[in-house]
């Protein structure tokens, strides 16, 4: 098992969001919201699910990066397509191979990361995360 390095909170990495149907199924951006490390030394992280599906509805606890929106903020996550976080659905996961890959084309080199979430997005982020936490 390959335990990648600590990312920052903000970042978005590639993952494989546990289904309980499939032992790894298809990967989807995350968004990192905290990271800890046990006492072996891996990191755990608190990472928010991510869906390019329904981004034209938003609820409570979510909030949508969108190309034509956000088009910094779009370039800085590294996203392929407009996609939405989901702050009311967040695991706390292992920071290793088994839930985190190289996406593809490996914008920052052989590790998980697609990109960052930009400055502009932290007010509608929190504003997300708040609404989650009620």
């Amino acid at each position: 098992m390959r335990w990648w390095h600590e990312p920052t909170a903000g970042e978005i990495v590639w993952c494989h969001f546990p289904d309980n149907i499939q032992p790894k199924p298809k990967p989807r951006p995350g968004l990192i919201v905290s990271t800890k490390e046990d006492d072996d030394g891996h990191i755990f992280v608190n990472v928010a699910y991510g869906t390019s599906q329904k981004i034209d509805r938003l609820y409570g606890g979510e909030f949508r990066i969108s190309k034509d929106e956000h088009p910094v903020a779009y370039a800085s996550a590294g996203l392929s397509y407009d996609t939405k976080f989901d702050l009311r659905n967040v695991l706390e996961l292992p920071f290793n191979d088994a839930y985190f890959s190289v996406p593809p084309h490996a914008p920052h080199g052989q590790i998980p990361k697609l990109g960052t979430l930009h400055p502009s997005m932290v007010r509608i982020a929190a504003t997300a995360f708040a609404a989650a936490t009620r």
